[in-house]
C-alpha cells in the first residue's frame, strides 16, 4: 500500500499544479479571491454539457446534491465528489495504520496531498464513464449518442471536477481563505435555504415560500405537500441555525496544572460536539453514494429490473423524507430512517475518534508530552488515559446522537437546504469566522507571524 501512495504521489508531481505565493496576499485580497473562485464555480454550476439532449431530465436528490455540491446536467455534475470520496479513503487507511504515514512530517502532509490529488482525478473520470456509459443523460429521449459524443460528455464531467481539485487547492496553497470544499458546500447550502424563500418555476407552479404565500395566502402553506418549502419548515430551519451556534460553542473543560509551574492552573477545552459534524457527513456521504449508486444500476439494469426495485426499496427506507407531509404518509419508512441514522452516526463517530487520533491514549501522550498533568493523577500516559476516557467516549456518543438527532428533526420539519446541509453550513460558518479573525490578528501583531514561522 506505501507503495501505491508512493506511486500516487508521484504522479501528481507531473500534473499541473499550483505554487505557494510568494509575499502572501493581503486578507483582502484573498477574500477577493475567494469570493471570483465561487462566482467562478456558479457559472460552471449553470453551464449545461454539450451533446446531451435539451428534453433530457436529469433528475437530482437533494442531499447529492448538497453533500457533493453537484450541479446535474452542468460542468458541476460531479461537485466535490471526487476530491471528498479519494480524501476520505486515505483518511480511513492512515488512521487505521493500513497506511503507515506520520501526518505531523511535512513530507509525508506532501505525499498524502499529491496522492489524494491523483486519486481524486482517477476517480473523476471513473464517475463520469459510469454516468455516460449507462446513458444516463440519454434515458428515455429516443436518441443514441455515438462513441464521439460520449467522451466528449466524460471530459467534460472530468474537466469540471478537475477545476474543483484546482480551485481547492489554489485556496489552500494560501491565495484565498479555507478550502474550495467547504466554500462550495456551503455555497450550496445557501442557494437552497435562498431558493425555498424565493424560488419560482415560470410556467409551472409557485416554488419558493414567499411567492406561494403571496399567490395563495392559504394556511396550507403550514404543511404543503410535494415537498415544497412550508412555513414549518422556515421556523425548523431558523431554530436549527440558532441550536447548532449554540451547542457548537459549548464546551467540556478538564482541569490541568503544570509541574514547572507549581500553583498555575489551567483548563483543556473539549468541545461538547467532540466529533463535530464528521459522523452525520459520513453518513450523508454514504447515502449520497448509494443514490448515486441507485442511478448508475437504474440506467444499466433497467427500472424493472428484480435487483435495482429492491435495492431502491431499501435505499428508500434510510434516505430522509422531506418534510411533515411525507414523513407523516409513511410512519415506517420515518422510522427506520431515524434509527439507522443515528446507528450509523455512533458508528462512525467513534470510529473517528480512533482514526483521527482523539482517542484517549493519543490525547494523553499529548498531554503529557506538553508537561501538562490533571491535579490529583500520576503523570503518565495510562493514568490520564483512564480518567480522559470517562468523558471522551461518552462525549463522543452523546455527541454522535446529538447530531444525528438534529438532523432527523430538521429533515422531518422539513428544514430547507436539508438537515445534513444545515449542519455542516453552521460549521462551515464557525470555521470561516475563526480563519478570518487569526488572519486579522497575524496581519496586527507581524510579530505573531515570525513566531508562527508564517513571515
Amino acid at each position: 500500500m506505501p507503495d501505491v501512495l508512493g506511486l500516487l504521489a508521484s504522479l501528481a508531481e507531473r500534473l499541473p499544479s499550483v505554487s505557494k505565493p510568494a509575499p502572501r496576499p493581503t486578507l483582502y485580497r484573498r477574500l477577493a479571491l475567494t469570493g471570483l473562485v465561487l462566482v467562478l464555480y456558479f457559472i460552471m454550476a449553470n453551464i449545461p454539457l454539450y451533446g446531451i439532449p435539451r428534453q433530457a431530465g436529469v433528475a437530482q436528490l437533494e442531499l447529492l446534491r448538497i453533500i457533493f455540491a453537484s450541479s446535474a446536467g452542468t460542468l458541476m455534475e460531479l461537485g466535490i465528489g471526487p476530491i471528498v470520496t479519494a480524501g476520505l479513503i486515505l483518511q480511513i487507511l492512515v488512521g487505521a495504520k493500513i497506511i503507515d504515514l506520520d501526518l505531523t512530517q511535512p513530507e509525508a502532509r506532501k505525499k498524502f496531498t499529491g496522492a489524494q490529488k491523483t486519486l481524486a482525478i482517477l476517480f473523476a473520470f471513473f464517475e463520469a464513464s459510469a454516468l455516460v456509459i449507462g446513458k444516463r443523460y440519454w434515458a428515455g429521449t429516443g436518441v443514441e449518442p455515438s462513441t464521439a459524443i460520449m467522451v466528449l460528455v466524460i471530459l467534460q464531467l472530468a474537466f469540471g471536477a478537475i477545476m474543483v481539485i484546482m480551485f481547492d487547492e489554489l485556496l489552500q496553497k494560501g491565495w484565498g481563505i479555507g478550502s474550495a470544499v467547504s466554500l462550495f458546500i456551503l455555497a450550496g447550502v445557501a442557494y437552497s435555504v435562498f431558493w425555498s424563500f424565493m424560488g419560482v418555476v415560470p410556467g409551472v407552479v409557485y416554488y419558493g415560500l414567499i411567492p406561494a404565500f403571496i399567490s395563495e395566502r392559504s394556511a396550507l402553506l403550514l404543511a404543503r405537500p410535494n415537498a415544497y418549502p412550508d412555513v414549518t419548515g422556515a421556523l425548523a430551519t431558523a431554530t436549527m441555525i440558532v441550536f447548532l451556534a449554540y451547542v457548537q460553542a459549548m464546551k467540556v473543560e478538564i482541569p490541568v496544572t503544570s509541574p514547572r509551574f507549581r500553583g498555575i492552573r489551567s483548563r483543556v477545552p473539549l468541545q461538547f460536539i467532540y466529533v463535530t459534524n464528521i459522523p452525520i457527513l459520513l453518513v450523508g456521504i454514504l447515502v449520497s453514494d448509494l443514490q448515486l449508486i441507485q442511478g448508475i444500476l437504474g440506467d444499466f439494469l433497467g427500472p424493472t429490473h428484480g435487483f435495482y426495485q429492491a435495492y431502491s426499496k431499501a435505499l428508500y427506507y434510510i434516505s430522509p423524507p422531506r418534510g411533515i407531509v411525507e414523513a407523516s404518509l409513511d410512519p415506517l419508512r420515518t422510522l427506520t430512517f431515524a434509527t439507522t441514522w443515528t446507528i450509523m452516526a455512533v458508528i462512525f463517530g467513534l470510529l473517528w475518534v480512533e482514526i483521527a487520533g482523539l482517542n484517549p491514549r493519543e490525547q494523553a501522550q499529548r498531554l503529557v508530552k506538553g508537561g501538562l498533568e490533571i491535579p490529583g493523577v500520576r503523570r503518565n500516559p495510562q493514568a490520564v488515559e483512564g480518567i480522559l476516557s470517562q468523558y471522551i467516549y461518552p462525549l463522543a456518543i452523546l455527541s454522535s446522537i446529538m447530531v444525528a438527532g438534529i438532523v432527523v428533526v430538521a429533515d422531518v420539519l422539513g428544514a430547507y437546504g436539508t438537515g445534513t446541509g444545515l449542519l455542516l453550513a453552521v460549521g462551515i460558518i464557525n470555521q470561516y469566522y475563526a480563519l478570518i479573525v487569526r488572519e486579522r490578528a497575524l496581519e496586527a501583531y507581524p510579530l505573531i507571524k515570525r513566531i508562527l514561522g508564517e513571515d
